[in-house]
C-alpha cells in the first residue's frame, strides 16, 4: 500500500497526520528509510554539516552545565567556580532527541573528552531517534566513545538528570495548517482525488487549535494560512516531566508568535526541501509543493519559541536565554580558538565553518537558542552571557 492510497482509505485526515505519514511511517516516511538525510549529499544543510565546531562549542556548554548539576542546588551557582569543579565519580545524562546517527553526540563527546576528563569519564549518552536506519549506525558513529552510549531508541529515558539537546528537532514535528475565513478558524485537511493528493478545507479537527492561538495572544487575518505544533506542546511538556534537574537546549528555525502568526507569514511557513531547494506552502489555488512525491521529501514548519517557551514554564522549567545562533556560538568561543598549533589548512576551515555558523542571514540569525533549566536555579550560563540578541 503506497501513501496516496492509505490517504485515500482513511481521507480526510490533517496536514498533521498526513506529516507523520510521510515523515516518519515505517514503511515510506522520510526520515524512517534513511540513516541520514542532510549534508552535500542529502535535501538540507545543518549546523552538523558545517564539521565539528558546532559540537565543540556545544560541549563548551555541556560542560558548564554538568558541573552547574554537580553543586548542589542550594549552592551559589556561578561559571567562574564551577567551571573548574572535578566531577570525577560524578554521572550526567547526556539527552540528544533527533540524533540522527549521533554525528553531532560524537563531536560533543570528543570535544568533552579534551575540555574536561571529569565529565567525559561520567557522561552517559542517551540518543532519541525514530529511524531504524540511523539508530542502527550510531555505535559506529560514535567510534571509540560508544561506551558511553547508555540507551538507544525511539523514546525519552524515564528519568534523567543532566542536559537535554535538540538540534533542528521541532521543526520536522508534524503540524497542523489552518487558515481564517470570514473571521472563522478552519483546517486544512488532505484527501484524495482522482488518484492525487489534493488540500480540502473543513472545521478544525480540535479545539486545541483556537485555544492554541488565543494562548500566544495571535489572531489570523482573513485568507491568512498558519502552522499549529500541537506536538512540540506534548514534547517540552514530557521532558519536562523526565527531567529531574538540569538544563534543554532546544535549536531550530523560527520566530516569537507576534511574527510567526502575522501577514509577513500569510501563506505560513510549511516548506518542502529537496536536494537543497526549497519550496513554501502556496495559497494560490495551485497544488501545495508540499503534497508532491510524499515520503520523498522533506517537510518542516517554523517553530513558534512562544508557544514553546510558554509551555516549559507551565511544566515547570525556567527560561534561561533565547538568541539568534550567532550571539550564542560566540559567547561559548574561546579568545584563542584560532590561535591553537596546527596545519593552516585546518585552521582555514575552522574559521570558514565559523563564519558559516554565525553568519548574519544564514545559519547565524535563521536559527534560533532557547535555552531552560530545572532544579539547578537560574544561573548565568556562558551561552546566554553574551549579547543577546533575536532577528
Amino acid at each position: 500500500m503506497t501513501l496516496v492510497e492509505v490517504v485515500r482509505k482513511r481521507g480526510p485526515i490533517t496536514v498533521a497526520a498526513f506529516m507523520d505519514l510521510a515523515l516518519y511511517d515505517p514503511r515510506f516516511g522520510y526520515y524512517t528509510r534513511a540513516a541520514q538525510r542532510s549534508g552535500r549529499a542529502g535535501d538540507f544543510f545543518t549546523s552538523v554539516d558545517v564539521g565539528s565546531l558546532f559540537g565543540e562549542l556545544l560541549a563548551t556548554q555541556i560542560v558548564e552545565m554538568a558541573t552547574i548539576v554537580a553543586e548542589s542546588p542550594d549552592d551559589t551557582l556561578t561559571a567562574a567556580h564551577s567551571s573548574e569543579r572535578p566531577l570525577r565519580g560524578f554521572g550526567i545524562d547526556l539527552v540528544e532527541v533527533g540524533a540522527g546517527n549521533g554525528r553531532l553526540s560524537a563531536d560533543i563527546l570528543r570535544a568533552t573528552g579534551e575540555q574536561h576528563a571529569g565529565v567525559f569519564e561520567g557522561l552517559r549518552l542517551h540518543l532519541v531517534e525514530a529511524s531504524p536506519a540511523a539508530l542502527a549506525a550510531q555505535r559506529q558513529t560514535l567510534g571509540d566513545a560508544a561506551n558511553h552510549l547508555t540507551s538507544s531508541g525511539e523514546t525519552l529515558p524515564a528519568s534523567f538528570e543532566g542536559v537535554v539537546l535538540a538540534n533542528e528537532l521541532l521543526d520536522a514535528m508534524p503540524v497542523h495548517r489552518v487558515v481564517s475565513r470570514e473571521g472563522q478558524l478552519r483546517e486544512v485537511y488532505v484527501d484524495c482525488h482522482r488518484g492525487k493528493l489534493v488540500a480540502v478545507e473543513g472545521p478544525p479537527s480540535t479545539s486545541d487549535l483556537a485555544a492554541y492561538l488565543a494562548r500566544v495572544g495571535a489572531t489570523l487575518e482573513d485568507d491568512c494560512y498558519a502552522e499549529i505544533n500541537l506536538r512540540a506542546v506534548d514534547w517540552i511538556a514530557d521532558v519536562a516531566r523526565r527531567l529531574r534537574r538540569g538544563f534543554v537546549i532546544v535549536i531550530d528555525y523560527g520566530h516569537e508568535a507576534r511574527e510567526l502568526y502575522s501577514v509577513t507569514h500569510s501563506s505560513g511557513t510549511l516548506t518542502t526541501f529537496t536536494r537543497h531547494s526549497a519550496s513554501a506552502a502556496d495559497s494560490a489555488g495551485r497544488r501545495p509543493p508540499w503534497l508532491e512525491r510524499p515520503g520523498d521529501q522533506d517537510l518542516t514548519a517554523h517553530v513558534d519559541f512562544t508557544g514553546l517557551k510558554m509551555a516549559a514554564e507551565h511544566a515547570g522549567l525556567t527560561t534561561l536565554g533565547f538568541l539568534d545562533q550567532t550571539y550564542f556560538l560566540m559567547a561559548l568561543l574561546s579568545p584563542d580558538a584560532f590561535v591553537e598549533p596546527g596545519e593552516p589548512s585546518t585552521q582555514l576551515r575552522r574559521r570558514l565553518a565559523l563564519k558559516t555558523l554565525i553568519q548574519p542571514g544564514g545559519l547565524g540569525s535563521s536559527m534560533k537558542v532557547i535555552v531552560f533549566a530545572k532544579g539547578v536555579g537560574t544561573p548565568t550560563l556562558r551561552g546566554c552571557s553574551g549579547r543577546a540578541r533575536v532577528t
